[in-house]
């Protein structure tokens, strides 16, 4: 179920409100600070919907109607036809068909009093199946029982479970996986990078990945920071770890190449709490740093190696950060339902962009994406 919205400078204001998106230029009117890109922006709102936004107008141009009662987290599956839509009660997840804009079934473990909690879910190349870390809590009269954590293989095509793999070595978490592009072999961060292969999910390879650093740093904390503008197989992102000799924590950039078994460190000081997003290019990198009463944006210089600027802002008290698929504006959105612009090399604020439901994740395709056309 598909519902068209017209362009808000066609409409009375009112009705742009009904109808799920207002724009507030900062001064002149937004069209004359430019466009972001040539993007599409998928966001999960509190009214169990998926909005789709014209990133170059940053105008709703369309919405999909989910099951959920509120969508949270979206993946886009490798061809880009679909959405994979986790529920914000964290037991089941819906698959949308992108070019119908409909929902073509939902998946759940749960029945009667045994809720079973999806705590990481990731689909196969092919979207035959995915691997899901679960977790049973049952009701019972008194308490709840809670089972240990599940490793699974789940079959998307017949909504079954396919197996329970082992956990590699034994110990029992969840772990960033992620699928090589061919799909015949997983990668599993455990501290040390484990290579299963996708027949019988058994342990093929290891790269221990903490001996790539510098001697006499710490363990190396990563995971696959998900960054649009990265080239495939290769991963960017910040890590932190702990200097062992003068007990403190630090932090860096790390850019990891998996094929080639690579990694390309710096450190850039004592770690702090910083949401980091690339810029595409590869040259720029912006962060956005969290304290209460204390917002600030970041901009990393990835050629020199180096912090090249912070300036405060005035923020919120829960936000994320998106970088516009030119580079030329910063996104922040969440909670709530605005999202702010700013000029990236200024900080300036632009516009603002008010939909009429609270948003819960947000999704950036860029143009050239297998989704980006749909």
């Amino acid at each position: 179920m598909t519902s068209p919205v017209a362009s808000p400078g066609s409409l009375p204001a009112a009705l742009v409100l009904a109808l799920g998106v207002v724009v507030h230029a900062n001064g002149a009117h937004a069209q004359a600070h430019g466009s972001g890109g040539d993007g599409t922006i998928y966001i999960s709102a509190y009214d169990g919907t998926i909005r789709i936004i014209d990133e170059a107008t940053l105008e709703e141009v369309d919405r999909i109607e989910t099951a959920a009662q509120i969508p949270d987290d979206i993946q886009l599956s490798s061809d880009g036809t679909l959405l994979y839509v986790e529920d914000a009660e964290g037991d089941r997840f819906e698959v949308v068909d992108i070019a119908r804009r409909s929902s073509v079934g939902t998946h759940s473990l749960s029945r009667g009093p045994s809720t079973v909690r999806i705590n990481g879910f990731t689909p196969s190349p092919d979207d035959t199946y995915a691997i899901m870390f679960v977790r049973e809590y049952i009701k019972l009269s008194d308490r709840y029982e809670i089972g240990d954590p599940v490793m699974l293989k789940y079959d998307l095509v017949n909504g079954a479970v396919a197996d329970t793999l082992d956990f590699p070595d034994g110990e029992v978490q969840s772990a960033s996986i992620i699928f090589a592009p061919d799909g015949e072999h997983v990668y599993y961060d455990a501290g040390d990078l484990i290579v299963l292969e996708t027949g019988n999910f058994t342990e093929v390879d290891r790269w221990e990945i903490t001996d790539a650093w510098e001697p006499g740093l710490g363990r190396l904390s990563f995971g696959f920071p998900d960054n649009p503008y990265d080239e495939e197989g290769i991963y960017t992102g910040l890590f932190r770890t702990t200097d062992p000799v003068q007990n403190r924590e630090l932090m860096g950039i790390a850019r990891v190449d998996l094929e080639a078994r690579e990694v390309d460190f710096y450190t850039l000081g004592p770690s702090e709490s910083v949401e980091f997003r690339m810029a595409p290019g590869g040259t720029k990198a912006y962060g956005l740093a969290e304290q209460i009463g204390r917002y600030e944006f970041l901009t990393f210089d990835l050629v020199n190696r180096r912090l090249e600027r912070r300036t405060q802002f005035p923020g919120r008290p829960r936000m994320s950060l998106g970088v516009s698929t030119n580079g030329e504006l910063l996104y922040i959105y969440t909670a709530g339902n605005t999202i702010d612009v700013y000029d990236s090399g200024t900080y300036e604020h632009l516009r603002q962009v008010q939909l009429d439901a609270d948003m819960n994740s947000f999704l950036l395709v860029p143009q050239g994406s297998p989704a980006a056309d749909r």
